[in-house]
């Protein structure tokens, strides 16, 4: 992963005029707060739901009772799922959600250290599986520097070509990334 700030992310939204909003669950709005550190983000930034019980998830985020009872709040389509939510909800161009489990006891019978990473805009959505290491804070963090990650590569891939083939497509294969936390 690459070393993306919140002000190279925050930056390319200014420059491409687009909104973001953030769902998060297992970063209990670490990573809003982290765009919203950035001077101007307030042009960019629309808002954020942390939606951390899982009914949450599906009362306020729209995610699939039958979705979240049958696979558990940690999963793929779960992520997309409140990735689209939120960005329904609060009328943002893209958006981002982070589920996972930060431990110190697995969950939704997922490892500590698993986090799925969604992500819906305009040209569709994408989601990525990452498999951290550390301690609860290293888990969260490095959540938050994968979170800004992919809306960086997604804002670069919109730049690049506005839409016409951005980062859609099915996420029913999931790029899985094991990654030490810092």
């Amino acid at each position: 992963m690459s070393e993306v700030g919140p002000a190279d992310v925050v930056g390319l939204l200014r420059e491409l005029g687009l909104g973001v909003a953030t769902a998060e669950s297992l970063t209990g709005g670490l990573v809003c707060a982290a765009l919203t550190d950035v001077p101007g983000s307030s042009a960019v930034v629309r808002g954020g739901v942390v939606s951390y019980a899982t009914d949450v998830k599906a009362s306020v985020l729209g995610v699939d009772v039958g979705l979240l009872a049958a696979r558990g709040a940690v999963d793929p389509d779960v992520a997309v799922a409140m990735a689209e939510g939120v960005r329904r909800l609060l009328g943002s161009d893209l958006a981002v959600a982070t589920t996972g489990v930060a431990g110190p006891d697995p969950a939704d019978g997922q490892p500590v250290g698993t986090v799925f990473v969604g992500v819906a805009g305009p040209a569709g959505t994408a989601v990525e599986r990452h498999a951290l290491s550390g301690d609860r804070a290293a888990v969260r963090s490095a959540s938050v520097a994968a979170a800004l990650d992919l809306v960086h590569r997604t804002l670069r891939n919109l730049r690049a070509d506005r839409g016409v083939e951005g980062y859609g497509g099915p996420t029913t294969r999931v790029p899985t990334r094991q990654e030490e936390a810092p």
